[in-house]
């Protein structure tokens, strides 16, 4: 919790005053005792009315100003909590946004949902608690202690004990339960990656009829959760009852001892009806206490959660910006780079091994290769998503992580495997990475991207809504608005990975003809599974197993690398030839 102070900083003013109004609330519920005792020994035992009725005025005005002064503590101490646990997730998400795809690796999207809504709750309602009881438990608790010993110290000495035998068995129970509370939080997160992963591909999971095998899944994860909370329960459960039972026990040896002193007359009745009302209030402030300490042990564990995503430093590290950069990005040149997941230690479990290649201004560099050659990690390493493990990547002779991240992307416009797009229109999600681009430059790029036709055509036009991940719309049509989202940038370096694979052969043509126009003082990636696509390409990189296994033209690689010619082979038969040079001539 100390690692989250600084986010309290900004509402010192109502993390001051809610404490504030609780002192009063606590001075006056102590008076309550004391002036009922008046009441018995001088009102009641003396048969004095006046003396009940003014003591009996003066309760009743202590009582409404406790609850006005509990109002008040309530207030601010939710407005502080409330802004303490907004801020945190603001902070959180914020974070998150720093990171680069390896700590998203990291991090699954179940558990920093989890670390951002239920963690944050945790610590959050905590916060608001402890500002409640900050100085009503403690000052009840010791305030009772205080006036209890005053009113007769033998009776003091039992409840002392008692007490003492409570703090030993609340420390055995908070000391227990913290490991619980922290393997609820990790069960709590396979729940929601279950329930995040099962959500975002539900449409594959009912295409292949796997609905009850998923359902069995999250029935298993949910049961572990389940049984994980249970078992923490059990903990809480006999919070309560234990202290309940010793205080009960506690307040019947009082009322025994105290009512032989009453008969001897050694304590008068009001002094001990007083006392039986301070133990009262000791066992209130023992079961505030005791809820307040497992409170803190639940909220540790989520505190702890929550600065781990805050600690974690970005693996991408950005230079500052400096005025003397001025990238062009007319050159980029790959010199034996080498690139593992997780940094595994052997060169053999490598995705890229000893990659190296260079291309310049309006060149079209075709990648192409078997699934999992390293296609799709080859080119993500030129934005930094990842950074490469072993050589380096140039931009116009720079190291690319000398760059800053937001120069360098600024440079790069990416379609990545997935067409994802965000709710909202169809002009929102094309001008995603231009917020403030004109209707008519918005129309260019879906022009070139060939998605102008179908949107016009749509009842809404360019504002039609556009569904979670784009569900009203065909895979070709998510492909052309993710395509002309990166033209609109008009990037000097356009990544394009298997970004047209739902396109048919004609809307493909036209694409690649209107890009080679507008990219011609550009440089292109692109990354396909079909030789149709690449074949026209300046250079051609064969990837297999991670390693350039050939480069070159279509000719080229068709007269010297095996592996081209069965990619080749295995998509136009005997028939190929002809089909190729026809493409290439066309």
């Amino acid at each position: 919790m100390l690692g989250l102070r600084h986010y309290i900083k900004p509402y010192w003013k109502s993390v001051l005053i809610a404490p504030l109004f609780m002192l009063f609330e606590v001075i006056f519920d102590l008076l309550q005792p004391t002036l009922a005792a008046k009441i018995v020994n001088q009102g009641v035992v003396e048969r004095d009315l006046q003396t009940i009725q003014h003591t009996g005025a003066l309760m009743v005005l202590t009582a409404v100003l406790g609850l006005l002064a509990g109002v008040g503590c309530n207030i601010f101490a939710s407005r502080a909590s409330q802004n303490f646990g907004a801020d945190m997730r603001e902070a959180l998400f914020t974070k998150v946004q720093t990171f680069s795809f390896e700590n998203l690796d990291t991090f699954k999207s179940g558990t920093l949902i989890t670390r951002m809504t239920n963690d944050v709750v945790q610590v959050q309602n905590l916060m608001r608690i402890f500002l409640q009881s900050l100085i009503r438990t403690p000052g009840l608790l010791i305030g009772s202690i205080i006036m209890s010993l005053l009113l007769n110290l033998r009776l003091g000495l039992i409840l002392l004990g008692t007490l003492i035998v409570l703090v030993f068995i609340l420390f055995v129970i908070i000391r227990y339960s913290y490991p619980l509370f922290a393997n609820v939080q990790a069960k709590l997160d396979a729940v929601n990656n279950r329930l995040e992963e099962n959500l975002a591909g539900i449409r594959v999971v009912k295409a292949f009829v796997r609905s009850d095998y998923e359902t069995r899944q999250f029935k298993q994860a949910n049961k572990n959760y389940a049984e994980s909370a249970i078992k923490a329960a059990r903990v809480i459960a006999m919070n309560t009852p234990i202290v309940t039972l010793i205080m009960n026990a506690c307040l019947v040896g009082i009322l025994m001892y105290g009512g032989s002193l009453v008969w001897m007359r050694s304590v008068q009745v009001g002094d001990l009806v007083a006392f039986i009302n301070y133990v009262t209030q000791v066992l209130s402030s023992l079961l505030m206490v005791s809820t307040l300490l497992v409170n803190i042990s639940q909220s540790s564990v989520s505190a702890k959660r929550i600065q781990q995503v805050l600690t974690t430093e970005s693996t991408i590290i950005s230079h500052p910006f400096k005025k003397d950069f001025n990238i062009q990005a007319k050159q980029i040149k790959f010199h034996r780079v080498g690139f593992s997941y997780g940094g595994a230690s052997h060169p053999e479990e490598w995705v890229l091994r000893d990659v190296s290649f260079e291309t310049g201004k309006g060149e079209t560099i075709a990648i192409i290769g078997a699934t999992g050659s390293g296609k799709s990690t080859l080119v993500q390493l030129i934005p930094r998503l990842y950074d490469v493990t072993s050589g380096s990547i140039l931009m116009d002779g720079t190291d690319i992580r000398n760059l800053p991240l937001s120069e360098l992307r600024g440079k790069i416009g990416m379609v990545l495997q997935e067409s994802f797009l965000f709710t909202g229109s169809i002009r929102e999600n094309i001008a995603f990475g231009k917020p403030d681009a004109l209707q008519e430059e918005i129309e260019e790029a879906a022009k070139i991207a060939q998605a102008h036709d179908f949107i016009t055509k749509l009842p809404n036009g360019y504002e039609t809504k556009v569904g979670q991940k784009g569900v009203n719309l065909s895979g070709g049509q998510k492909q052309r608005l993710a395509i002309a989202r990166a033209l609109l940038i008009k990037p000097p370096i356009l990544i394009l990975d298997d970004s047209t694979s739902a396109l048919d052969l004609g809307t493909e043509k036209r694409l690649r003809d209107s890009l080679a126009k507008i990219m011609m003082d550009s440089i292109t990636f692109l990354i396909a599974q079909k030789i149709s696509s690449v074949i026209n390409a300046d250079k051609i990189l064969v990837m297999e197993d991670g390693a350039i296994a050939g480069c070159g033209t279509h000719q080229e690689l068709m007269e010297t690398c095996d592996v081209y010619q069965d990619i080749y082979r295995s998509q136009y038969g005997e028939r190929g030839k002809y089909y190729a040079e026809q493409q290439q001539s066309s």
